[in-house]
């Protein structure tokens, strides 16, 4: 029996696991493994809200042992190390645990099929001190990480505020700036955006968890992007439009603003400025792990993404799929395929039928991305973007048909893992969950 070994569970990975698990899979004509070095799949866009609280990603996270048990595949946990193309194997690292002890050791698992779906991570293009002193929003841990700083800074604040009305000014922490939380994001793509305007939500509803009186007039959220606007990917209009609403909610927001070096408590731009904040997030540009340097000789371009051609075959081997951002291809027009949401799950749907193409002997399909338009998400207060409509027509569309559309395209990444009835389960198990748990993950 043939081995399709797939590194990498985000949306591409998982839903193509699942695929693959199901054609192949539960009919004994392949053995489907898939490789994380997490144990449990979260929605990347969601992270956001994992950040501020406003979801528990304990609740929406999906078990890849208990998905793999129920789909026909395999599951591994390790991170990829190295790839052997002449005896066909992945070699994976240990795994250790919180406290520094082996758990897992190295393995090999052999394939005849490999698909690399091991994704992006933001691009820090080696600022000085970004590395130390920012937050990056590229996983999980990442944005609970995020989250925990971001309750320890307001209960600081509170007991600042308790300190001075009984006179114990001495006894206050420090904050860079006196009577408010100062938070900067980088990077004015969606998840700074929002992040940003998640955060004036999240702000709401401390107060009525013990963190006293705040309010969203004591958070100071500074956007900052290096271009000249705001979603570069999406048309003029909705950047301004975008800008606006944000400015609205008190954001500051700064265009052509480059930094140059972050400290502890304060990012440094070209132009000489200093902004101070008490907590730095790092969401600006795109680079795929170093570790693609490893894979015994695939064809990388500068920021280490794996060439492929048309059928999502490595370049130099075919029995080597990539999908997702880490995979590059060059469009009809000269343009890369980008790093998104949706041309993961486009290059998995094709992957995973050129795979199975490939076991009944068929001509593989050519992979082409379409376009279905953007849609950012501005918290409880809005949502705007396009949505594409013909070859070369879109269709604007903001407000509640533009959050209902957001939302669906979740809907959809989980009908794709879970079919349609467990997510419409899932659906209403969810907006029970909404009045039984707080409105805020506050541990």
């Amino acid at each position: 029996m043939k081995n399709i070994v797939i590194v990498g569970g985000g949306a591409g990975g998982l839903e193509l696991a699942t695929f693959l698990g199901h054609k192949l899979g539960r009919k004994n004509r392949a053995n489907v493994t898939l490789v994380d070095r997490n144990q449990t799949h979260l929605w990347k866009p969601l992270l956001h809200e994992v950040a501020t609280g406003v979801l528990d990603a304990e609740t929406d996270a999906v078990s890849y042992r208990a998905h793999a048990f129920n789909h026909h595949f395999n599951f591994e946990q390790g991170s990829i190390a190295r790839i052997d193309r002449t005896n066909k194997y992945v070699e994976l690292a240990p795994v250790y645990g919180k406290e520094g002890d082996m758990i897992v050791v190295a393995r090999r698992i052999p394939y005849d099929y490999l698909v690399l779906a091991i994704g992006s991570k933001s691009n820090d293009f080696k600022t000085k001190g970004v590395a130390e002193n920012c937050i990056f929003l590229d996983s999980p841990d990442q944005a609970l990480r995020f989250q925990h700083k971001m309750l320890e800074l307001f209960l600081k604040f509170s007991e600042n505020n308790a300190l001075a009305e009984i006179g114990e000014d001495d006894s206050k922490q420090s904050l860079v700036q006196e009577g408010k939380v100062n938070i900067a994001i980088v990077g004015g793509g969606a998840t700074g955006v929002e992040l940003s305007a998640e955060l004036f939500n999240a702000t709401r509803h401390l107060s009525s968890y013990g963190y006293g009186k705040i309010d969203a007039g004591h958070l100071r959220v500074t956007l900052i992007e290096a271009g000249d606007r705001l979603l570069p990917a999406l048309p003029q209009r909705i950047s301004d439009s975008v800008r606006k609403e944000l400015e609205e909610l008190g954001i500051t927001v700064k265009t052509d603003t480059m930094i140059t070096e972050a400290t502890k408590n304060s990012l440094l731009t070209k132009d000489g400025e200093e902004i101070k904040a008490d907590l730095m997030v790092w969401a600006a540009g795109v680079r795929v792990s170093a570790i693609t340097q490893q894979f015994d000789g695939l064809e990388l371009n500068r920021i280490n993404q794996i060439c492929v051609k048309n059928s999502l075959q490595t370049t130099v081997d075919d029995s080597i799929f990539a999908i997702g951002d880490c995979a590059f291809l060059l469009q009809k027009d000269g343009t890369p395929v980008p790093p998104r949401g949706q041309a993961a799950n486009q290059m998995a749907t094709v992957c995973g039928q050129n795979i199975v193409a490939l076991f009944d002997n068929k001509p593989l399909k050519n992979f082409s991305y379409f376009d279905k338009g953007s849609l950012v998400s501005l918290s409880k207060f809005t949502a705007l973007g396009n949505i594409t409509t013909g070859k070369k027509t879109s269709m604007t569309i903001e407000g509640r048909l533009a959050r209902l559309a957001y939302i669906s395209l979740y809907r959809l990444h989980q009908q794709k893992l879970h079919g349609c009835f467990k997510t419409g389960l899932i659906i209403l198990i969810g907006r029970l969950n909404r009045f039984i748990r707080p409105s805020l993950k506050l541990y």
